[in-house]
Formats: structure tokens, sequence, C-alpha cells
């Protein structure tokens, strides 16, 4: 499956769930639309890619994504909620030079960078295409992180594993949508395995959902449970349960790193 095909899967699974899920159905509309926007920005690297291989390193591989940049903000201005509209449009306008700066400072961890939705959202088909071409990511490496590109956690998902009724962890990175496996018991922000630390929250009109929270760092992740249903796509169907989201944050939790569509 090639990149561009990944983000349409991922794009069809949004505009489907979004046709009745009333309290979620403006989220997985501006899911759908941007998933198809990094479909196509998957496809223009992949040509890219074609002609000169990337080498895998963004201060090298830049200059060649940053025509890209412009038309995705402008459609992420359009389509997005509009706190986040109204940030797309000013980086949408923003100076090259700028903006240049802007995404390798996320890429490199620098101060606030870390939490630059719109880069981390730009730069994801790159980095999908990366791991798809059998290149590492050459950016600084987090203790945690994943493997492939080390990026934090947007989910943990539990899939189906014999002899096992719980299934087998895997945490999916925010950055590159690798998985890997991890402890079923143990925080993946700080290593927290005390079981009394680490307290799980669900509700009844989500069977397969539950909040994996840690008392030590007040941190929390996701978890889709694939064992119970295989259908769902983690990171679209992690929208559908977005009340679950609020009510960890409204009792002081906050998440590793935000969903696909930066909640």
């Amino acid at each position: 499956m090639t990149v561009e095909e990944r983000f349409a899967r991922r794009a069809a699974r949004a505009g489907e769930l979004g046709k009745g899920n009333g309290a979620a159905a403006d989220l997985l509309g501006f899911a759908a639309a941007l998933l198809s926007a990094q479909g196509r920005l998957g496809a223009a690297f992949s040509s890219l890619h074609a002609l000169e291989p990337l080498v895998g390193g963004l201060p090298e591989d830049l200059d060649r994504l940053m025509p890209s940049l412009s038309p995705f903000l402008e459609l992420v201005a359009r389509k997005a909620p509009d706190e986040l509209a109204a940030e797309a449009s000013r980086r949408a306008a923003e100076p090259a030079a700028g903006a240049r700066t802007r995404l390798l400072g996320w890429w490199s961890r620098e101060g606030e960078s870390t939490e630059d939705y719109l880069s981390r959202a730009f730069l994801r088909p790159y980095l999908e295409l990366l791991g798809a071409s059998g290149l590492t990511a050459s950016r600084p490496r987090a203790v945690g992180g994943c493997p492939a590109c080390s990026g934090p956690p947007a989910l943990s998902v539990r899939r189906p594993e014999p002899e096992s009724q719980a299934g087998r962890r895997f945490l999916l990175c925010a950055h590159c949508g690798e998985e890997w496996p991890f402890a079923r018991i143990s925080c993946p922000s700080c290593s927290e395995e005390e079981p009394d630390r680490l307290p799980s929250f669900q509700a009844a009109q989500h069977p397969g959902v539950r909040i994996e929270a840690c008392e030590s760092c007040h941190r929390y992740l996701k978890s889709i449970d694939l064992t119970l249903d295989a259908r769902p796509v983690p990171e679209v169907d992690d929208l559908v349960s977005v009340v679950l989201d609020l009510w960890a944050q409204e009792q002081g939790f906050t998440r590793i790193e935000p969903g696909i569509a930066g909640l």
C-alpha cells in the first residue's frame, strides 16, 4: 500500500464514521479533509523521492518539500475549527525563512516547537514515506519514543494475540504512524509500573475504548481495543470517543500527544 493509499483509507473511514456520529461529525469531517490533503502530500513527496531519493534528514530534504506547505496550510485554514484555522491562515502567509525555521524546530524538538501541531501534520506524510522506503528519520532520539522516528505515542492499541484474552499492547506513533510493542502495565510517559498508580477508565457507550492514565506524571493515552472489533482505524476512530478525552482533562490528566485532529 502506498503512502497515498494509507491516507485515503483513513479519510474514507473518517467520512464513514462522520455520517453516524452527530457529536463528533465536525471533527470527523475535518479529519477526512486533513487526511485527504495529507494523502496528496504523500503522493507529491513520493514523486520527489522517485526523481531523486530523499535522505531522511529534514535539513537536507526540506527545500524540496517547502513548495507544498502553503497549499496545505490554506486547506487547513478552510476546513479546521476556528482557532486552528486562524493559526493555519497566519502560517500560510508567513515568510519562507520563518516557516523553514519553525519546521526544523519541530523536527529537532527545540522548545515549544515540540507541540507544533501544524508542523506535525505537514511532515507526517514525509515521515511515513521514509518508513515505507526503508529510511530512518535522522533526528534527535527521545527516550521511550518510536523506534522508527522517535516520535511520541498518540494511542495505545490492543491487538489479538493467541492465548491472550487481553491481547497485546502496542503504541502508535503520532509522527509516523508506526506501531511498536509495549509493556501492558507501564506508563509510556514516565515509565511508572505500579498498577495502583495506573488507573484506567471506560464509558458504557464506548466499550472498546478506555483512558489509560498515570497518577505519577498525570498524563494519559487513549486505548483502542481491536480484540473486540477489528474494524476500527485507531487514529480515526479515536475521534468518536472525544468525550472521554474531555472527561480525562477535567480530572487533571493531559494527553501525551494530541490525536490527528489536534485534540
